[in-house]
């Protein structure tokens, strides 16, 4: 096998796991190996902690009581709104950071605000083939409603974007859809570089960062890009909250997404006065709890330190994929960047001709949880020939052991097969 080595080795996997109650879980009588954080990943104690405690002591709406724990309640979520906003580097995170219930939601709020009042017919939209659904069908849906036009800057064999024409395929464009990392691939693109192209013609960037953030330092300033959108349930924290960060001046030219109580200032017979940013965009009573578990969670990633978490994860990964080819050779065929520098610690892959679906539920019998399916991803399915991949994903609480236990796992479901 090959050997697990450089800095992320540093980071002392066997203590921090015994922080996430459910990785002591046994499945079909075998210790839990989780690989499918790219969907999902588990939360430590110190979040389920920080939610239960705040439930318990301070739980009242937020913004609008004057009684002690209510003013308590609206300090802790604001504070968490702050705590999130420095951890991308957003320059007024009181103000640029949005609350939402997922990175999807957060994306559909800018095709809805910003698409809506800026984008008319015969403007022109650029996309990726290996973004998510999310960054696609809400643009689909205003291209089908304004006569946009949609193009698609194309990726190579080994799951590079193809940006060798990227001045022409944005030129004359009015918005740039791509994602941080793919969900699929492992893929890291390049923003700087596609954000000052982008502006340069004159488009905004909107960037999918659902499965950057959790894995690798973020700073929006850097990157380049006019939005970003991720979620908390794929950084260790809780389901049912997403994070819009977007520029003050971009953010605050918008209208309202939703209407209802708290995106106002003043409700009369003849209209209304929406309120400032970010509250014009969180109407109704917001994910309160949730807010707190994710600002938990933001401490918690700090804590350890996002390039020790970066660091560990490109050596796991380069482990994962010599041990794989090592053991499995030709019978396996992983999808992406061959280099873990230039990936995050996503495989998706093909094993023999086994359908993914029966992969997943063989290696289940081991105790091996991995996604199988198209990862809401179709277009890049299509790209790559294929109608599903079985995907293990890596986080900061796996080790080698787990990449040797999803490779005995492997070896058993050959075997099955025959």
């Amino acid at each position: 096998m090959a050997e697990l080595n450089g800095t992320g080795a540093e980071l002392d996997v066997a203590t921090l796991r015994k922080d996430f109650p459910l990785l002591s879980l046994e499945v079909n009588g075998h210790p839990i190996t989780y690989l499918d954080s790219a969907a999902s990943s588990q939360r430590p104690v110190q979040v389920l902690d920080a939610m239960r405690e705040y439930d318990e002591t301070t739980h009242a709406n937020v913004h609008r009581g004057v009684y002690g724990i209510a003013e308590e309640a609206t300090r802790r979520f604001e504070a968490a709104r702050i705590n999130v906003g420095r951890f991308v580097g957003a320059p007024n995170p009181s103000r640029e950071i949005v609350f939402a219930k997922n990175a999807t939601e957060c994306l559909n709020l800018v095709a809805r605000t910003w698409g809506s009042t800026h984008l008319h017919a015969g403007d022109t939209v650029v996309l990726t083939e290996m973004e998510h659904h999310a960054n696609i069908v809400p643009w689909q849906m205003l291209a089908a409603e304004q006569e946009l036009n949609l193009r698609w800057i194309p990726i190579d064999d080994d799951g590079h974007l193809v940006l060798d024409d990227l001045e022409q395929l944005v030129d004359g464009a009015k918005l740039v859809g791509v994602t941080c990392m793919s969900n699929v691939l492992g893929t890291l693109n390049p923003m700087r570089h596609i954000a000052d192209v982008a502006h340069a013609a004159g488009a905004i960037v909107v960037a999918d960062g659902a499965q950057s953030v959790p894995h690798l330092p973020t700073d929006v300033t850097s990157l380049g890009v006019d939005v970003l959108a991720f979620s908390a349930h794929k950084m260790v924290g809780p389901t049912g909250i997403g994070v819009l960060w977007g520029r003050d001046e971009l953010l605050s030219d918008l209208p309202p997404f939703l209407g209802g109580g708290e995106m106002i200032l003043d409700v009369r017979k003849d209209g209304f006065t929406p309120n400032d940013i970010p509250w014009r965009f969180e109407a109704g009573t917001p994910p309160i709890t949730e807010a707190i578990g994710l600002g938990a969670a933001v401490d918690y990633l700090r804590g350890i330190g996002m390039e020790l978490i970066r660091a560990h994860e490109i050596a796991l990964t380069t482990y994962a994929m010599a041990a794989l080819h090592e053991r499995f050779g030709d019978d396996i065929h992983i999808f992406g960047p061959k280099d873990a520098v230039e990936r995050g610690g996503v495989l998706s892959f093909a094993f023999r001709d086994v359908h993914p679906h029966d992969i997943s539920q063989i290696l289940d019998q081991y105790g091996v949880c991995v996604r199988a399916g198209h990862h809401c991803a179709k277009p890049l399915m299509r790209r790559l020939g294929v109608n599903a991949t079985a995907r293990a994903s890596f986080a900061l609480y796996n080790d080698k052991s787990d990449v040797d236990t999803l490779i005995e796992a492997l070896d058993a479901t050959g075997a099955f097969f025959g």
